[in-house]
């Protein structure tokens, strides 16, 4: 199910990412009491009264200025705008409203969309009636904000998941595996997808976010189900939203959140980047069962090490995947594009592995055996019993006499034990401790 969207825009210096942090409960934006920090949008996922949402920060607006990073700055916000369901709009009440704050407001009168104007730095009660004069914008809720302080923020987050569109629950054949493609633009995502299928059924460009929208492909073979999703679509004409290294993110959460295995296409000609591993650790932190797919493979100059040496590199890179096996790949030749479907079914398989409660404390107890946990300071943890609470990824709870007195590296080692023994490749596995008394 894709979570709602709530973007927060506004001119610049006038918190929007202080308001952001607030939202999401951490520091995740920088913050500088200057404009122009925020260029590019930053995302965080977030919950109120039981509904988990997209969080989207984004730069400053300005007008009647011209230069690169303003015009990227404005394109970014244009494709957060899109892709919300609830705007934010953020305004300075010590300021009043501002010529910049009625362009902003124009520009969102065209989105359509629902729109809550935050009243910011309005941080001693003496001043919430300067909330008022930001009615003439246009829009009707208005909220007195202090996203210092946190004032206010509970009523606009009310409003906020009121305006959400209603829940629908996806239908899912259990029968179906789903499995989306993700990866920085230009790696091939599309070109892949056709090549897998045989057949044009996603528009090719070599034009680096041509990818819009996620489509689905339903296809069967060999008596499998499988629905694959590209983060696919063409981009409005006229419109150039992201330079080659900015990939829209959120599509890549929004395809995770619906896959069973995501297949991590990496160019294996431009090699590993860092935006690489930020989309790689959004599948892992899902939950989602992972494939790297290097891709473009034919276009690699080789020896009889090149292989080896650039799984070194995945490996290096991807030191928080190492479960997810690697593939070597070319969409344009065709190379070894038969042994994607089949790796899918095995790590969907892991994925959904469930075990018996005996076998588990067995080789928990075997585990104990052959290495028992470090004491500290005179105490030592005792495992007392473990199970599996779920799938999708396997999940598993042990209860012990202290869950402080586990090191994580204690925890690592039985997270290999249970990797060994039950051949989790593929998918990353839960691991939780709980109190026995919980």
């Amino acid at each position: 199910m894709s979570l709602p969207v709530v973007a927060i825009v506004g001119r610049p210096n006038v918190g929007k990412s202080t308001i952001f942090n607030r939202l999401a409960g951490q520091r995740i934006a920088i913050i500088e009491d200057q404009p122009g920090i925020t260029r590019d949008r930053i995302y965080s996922r977030s919950e109120w009264n039981g509904r988990e949402f997209h969080l989207i920060d984004t730069g400053g607006l300005e007008f009647g200025k011209q230069d690169e990073i303003l015009t990227h700055i404005k394109n970014q916000v244009e494709l957060a705008l899109e892709e919300a369901d609830v705007i934010l709009f953020m305004v300075d009440g010590r300021d009043g409203v501002t010529a910049s704050d009625q362009e902003v407001a124009k520009m969102l009168y065209r989105t359509n969309k629902p729109v809550m104007v935050g009243v910011n730095k309005l941080d001693h009660p003496k001043q919430l009636d300067l909330s008022y004069d930001f009615y003439q914008l246009g829009f009707t809720e208005i909220f007195a904000l202090s996203s210092l302080h946190g004032t206010g923020t509970g009523d606009l987050l009310d409003a906020i998941v009121e305006r959400f569109p209603p829940e629908t629950e996806e239908e899912l054949d259990e029968d179906t595996i789903r499995v989306s493609l993700i990866g920085r633009p230009n790696v091939g995502k599309s070109s892949l997808l056709n090549a897998m299928l045989g057949e044009e059924r996603v528009i090719v460009s070599p034009v680096a976010g041509t990818t819009r929208d996620a489509v689905d492909t339903h296809f069967e073979q060999d008596g499998q189900k499988f629905t694959l999703i590209d983060t696919a679509g063409v981009r409005k004409k006229g419109k150039v939203y992201e330079s080659i290294e900015k990939y829209s993110v959120l599509r890549a959460l929004k395809a995770i959140e619906r896959s069973d295995v995501c297949l991590i296409v990496i160019d294996g000609e431009r090699g590993i980047a860092e935006q690489d591993k930020r989309i790689a650790g959004y599948a892992h932190e899902a939950g989602c069962a992972s494939i790297f797919v290097v891709n473009k493979w034919d276009l690699v100059t080789k020896d009889d090490q090149t292989m080896n040496q650039f799984s070194k590199l995945v490996r290096g890179h991807f030191s928080f995947m190492d479960y997810a096996p690697i593939l070597y790949v070319s969409a344009k030749t065709k190379q070894r594009l038969t042994k994607i479907l089949p790796a899918v079914m095995d790590v969907a398989e892991r994925h959904a592995l469930r075990i018996s409660t005996s076998v588990i404390n067995q080789v928990i107890q075997d585990a104990v055996m052959v290495t028992p946990p470090p004491s500290h300071r005179g105490k030592r943890l005792r495992i007392q019993y473990a199970t599996q609470v779920a799938v999708k990824p396997p999940t598993f709870v042990l209860f012990v006499n202290n869950p402080e007195l586990a090191h994580f590296s204690y925890v690592r080692y039985l997270d290999n034990k249970l990797r060994q023994t039950f051949g989790f490749e593929g998918t990353p596995i839960r691991l939780h401790l709980r109190n026995k008394r919980s």
